[in-house]
């Protein structure tokens, strides 16, 4: 499905990364634009750069560079451990130096497995967690002055290593992870629903790097559907969200980015592990999908989030007092305005839930409708889908072209459709949107997906949130209850748009446990009405 050249990170210039990293060795600026030059000229007129090798657990050389000043001033340092990509440390060599020429001492390293570090990937394992200790090791030991405080970042698969790093060595006083994981149970399996597509790219992203048996045989299962016990408790010691206790013992301040319409990681299950959190915490919240709201910073562009990253350090590893302690614990981008909304917590997005009943008339209702069904033939792809491409989609958001979907186009004979009213004014929708639904299958396993689309006059729809589900344990033609939040959000509805719930029995994106063209029937019985609750500002 990928070819193998696939990358997560599809914007990024690899080429430039490594023009910029080759000057800051050798001093050459011939062919860099003027800004990149001018970074170069700066963190070398403070800093000494140095590419070498950590040694990681078990003797194996992690390829890494260090930024050093030579001063014997205290200074505070960052370890950065790089993302799934053969890109490897050079993905940070414009950011670390930034923090290079702000006085950090910087050590950034390819993690195991990748590029030219040896070692198998371990996937953010015991051996990444050890190798994030050796790395702070190496870079301790060649700082010049005391040090002060120790920051960890990481971006992509960097930023769960280095979450689990802090929660894991004491002598880290700050982590920011950007584009972050919480479950990794969870990026596998949303609702018992196997995320094909995702596990499939991070496969693809991996064709160059030399994963570990376990780590291949864990990723072949999840594709297979075997052995899903023995995956999830693999991933439980790969998931932040499983060592939160350690991180909130210390208070270890933690600040967080990632995208409403991540493909990869999806948004509900880093929240969750924010909403565990008990230190200072900060969440940044973009629209586009995974790594694309801090792609232009890792080329050097204008930021926010790192831009916000730096800051995150410079207020808990420098005691600086720029305002970001008293700006509210997130920060959301609305779609599509693009309106930055802080907020004291998460919990302050919603102010209070509209809940809209499923009708046999295919209208979204104040009042509950007993009585009907709503016929889907499983087995039969359909316009609504969650993204044309995995983490590219969401780089056309970014450009502000999002997907518009042709819902006249949507059969109803594979599709169960619902719409609300034409809105009177903007609904303003902040948080997790909840959806309960009835239905009969008559095959033993059923899965379907539910898409909640802004529905504007002339018929298209963009897509506002979706999740999926499965049920793997019910008896044939039992009734079953599925009670699913979909991803969080933060979108306006514009006046005279319709909310839109479109459910469906395959996606591609996921693994389908239905038998091919069976028939799933939603209903809405009085002991358990089908309805979706709207969280509203």
């Amino acid at each position: 499905m990928y070819p193998a050249a696939f990358s997560l990170h599809p914007e990024l210039d690899a080429t430039a990364l490594a023009a910029f990293a080759a000057a800051l060795e050798s001093g050459d600026l011939a062919g860099l634009p003027p800004a990149r030059a001018a970074e170069v000229e700066a963190v070398r007129d403070v800093a000494v750069f140095s590419r070498g090798k950590v040694a990681g657990t078990g003797g194996d050389l992690l390829d890494a560079a260090l930024w050093r000043h030579t001063g014997p001033e205290p200074r505070p340092v960052v370890v950065m451990p790089a993302s799934w990509t053969q890109l490897g440390w050079v993905l940070y060599a414009v950011q670390a130096s930034v923090f290079a020429a702000r006085g950090y001492d910087v050590l950034a390293y390819t993690a195991r497995g990748f590029a030219a570090s040896e070692g198998q990937v371990d996937a953010a394992g015991p051996l990444d967690v050890a190798d994030g200790s050796r790395a702070l090791d190496h870079l301790l030991e060649r700082t010049a002055g005391p040090v002060t405080r120790v920051g960890i970042l990481g971006h992509s698969y960097g930023s769960g290593i280095a979450l689990l790093v802090a929660a894991h060595d004491s002598r880290v006083d700050a982590v920011a992870a950007l584009s972050a994981w919480g479950d990794l149970g969870e990026v596998f399996y949303e609702n018992s629903t196997t995320r094909a597509s995702a596990v499939q790219a991070l496969y693809a992203a991996a064709a160059r790097a030399r994963l570990s048996r376990r780590t291949e045989r864990v990723l072949e299962n999840v594709l297979a559907g075997r052995e899903t016990g023995e995956t999830l408790r693999w991933a439980e010691q790969r998931s932040p969200l499983s060592h939160v206790k350690e991180l909130n013992r210390r208070h270890v301040p933690v600040f967080l980015s990632h995208a409403w319409h991540e493909t990869l990681f999806p948004v509900n299950q880093t929240l969750e592990t924010f909403n565990e959190l008990t230190g200072p915490k900060r969440l940044d919240l973009s629209l586009g999908d995974h790594a694309g709201p801090e792609a232009t910073g890792l080329l050097g562009l204008p930021n926010r989030i790192w831009t916000d990253a730096h800051r995150w350090f410079d207020h808990h590893l420098r005691d600086i007092g720029n305002g970001i302690a008293d700006e509210g614990q997130v920060l959301a981008e609305v779609m599509w305005s693009r309106t930055l909304e802080p907020h004291p917590t998460w919990h302050a997005l919603t102010r209070r839930t509209r809940r809209l009943h499923l009708t046999g008339g295919g209208e979204l209702a104040d009042l509950p409708e007993p009585g009907w069904t709503a016929g889907v033939v499983c087995g039969v792809d359909t316009p609504a889908r969650v993204a044309d491409a995995l983490v590219r989609s969401g780089y056309a958001e970014l450009a502000g072209r999002p997907k518009v979907y042709p819902t006249g186009d949507i059969d109803r004979a594979v599709a169960a459709v619902w719409a609300s009213a034409p809105a009177r004014e903007t609904t303003r929708l902040r948080g997790t949107p909840r959806l309960r639904v009835t239905y009969r299958a008559a095959n033993p396993g059923s899965s379907f997906v539910a898409y909640l689309l802004d529905l504007a006059p002339d018929g298209s729809a963009r897509l506002v949130s979706h999740a999926p589900y499965s049920d793997l344990g019910s008896a044939p033609d039992s009734l079953i209850s599925a009670d699913l939040d979909l991803q969080a959000t933060a979108y306006d509805v514009p006046p005279g748009h319709r909310v839109m719930l479109v459910v469906t029995g395959r996606d591609p994106f996921y693994g389908d446990a239905n038998l091919p063209r069976a028939t799933l029937a939603f209903t809405s019985p009085d002991p358990t009405p089908s309805y979706l609750d709207l969280p509203l500002a």
